[in-house]
């Protein structure tokens, strides 16, 4: 890369655009990251979290390829969304729930329940950082998105650990985690190509983001309690 391109406030405000972005977006990651590995033995868990962060990163390589192309896919995000809300009411589930199942096992069970959601949260995710790099000097926009990437690996791991350490202190961030998960997945759903239209012509269809995040995490908090109550339930009836 070129020093003058260095020297140029459109580099800059670009990068700075996509440290931010950063920031506010790996602590989603950051969150499923910690809930899907706090059960794990402390060996396994540091694996998880690598894992997960790798898998991550690399996924979020590919979609930068292809992600607005993919946006525009009717009937990806409400799948996606689905997919994301399902993810959260199982992370709301007990830390025994694996309890019968060897340590490697749950490892990688914790590694895909990561990948998996990550691809999904990422599909707005990378499509913000692609948009900030296309500010900078023409031809050096995928050094900005390396950059990004980069960046956003210390970031969800230092997040993740941080996470973990106040879910065994403050156990309700479990819920309030899988909560976050639910309220994404309504916002997801609400800008879907095959329903935004409909929604935006409607009177309240400004706020359709908003509802659809709400009913989402009061889907998740639902669904999820119902679970954990059957799942105790049946243990008790063992």
């Amino acid at each position: 890369m070129p020093l003058d391109t260095l020297a140029t406030a459109a580099f800059w405000s670009a990068a700075a655009q996509i440290v931010l972005i950063d920031l506010l977006l790996g602590g989603d990651n950051a969150v499923v990251i910690a809930l899907a590995s706090r059960s794990l033995p402390l060996p396994q868990r540091r694996r998880a979290i690598v894992w997960g962060t790798v898998g991550a990163v690399g996924l979020r390589v590919v979609l930068t390829l292809f992600a607005v192309s993919l946006l525009e896919l009717p009937w990806l995000k409400l799948v996606g969304a689905v997919l994301l809300a399902w993810i959260g009411m199982r992370l709301m589930l007990p830390e025994d729930q694996h309890a019968d199942v060897r340590a490697a096992d749950r490892l990688w069970v914790a590694v895909r329940t990561v990948i998996t959601a990550d691809l999904i949260m990422s599909l707005d995710n990378v499509v913000a950082i692609a948009a900030a790099a296309r500010n900078a000097a023409t031809g050096h926009e995928w050094a900005l998105v390396a950059f990004g990437l980069v960046l956003s690996v210390p970031i969800i791991v230092w997040g993740s650990a941080l996470v973990i350490g106040l879910i065994s202190r403050f156990p309700v961030i479990v819920e309030l985690g899988a909560m976050l998960l639910g309220w994404i997945a309504g916002g997801l759903a609400a800008v879907d190509p095959a329903v935004h239209p409909w929604l935006q012509a409607r009177s309240w269809g400004q706020a359709a983001h908003v509802l659809g995040g709400a009913l989402g995490l009061l889907l998740v908090w639902v669904g999820g309690r119902w679970l954990r109550r059957r799942h105790v339930a049946r243990s008790r009836g063992h």
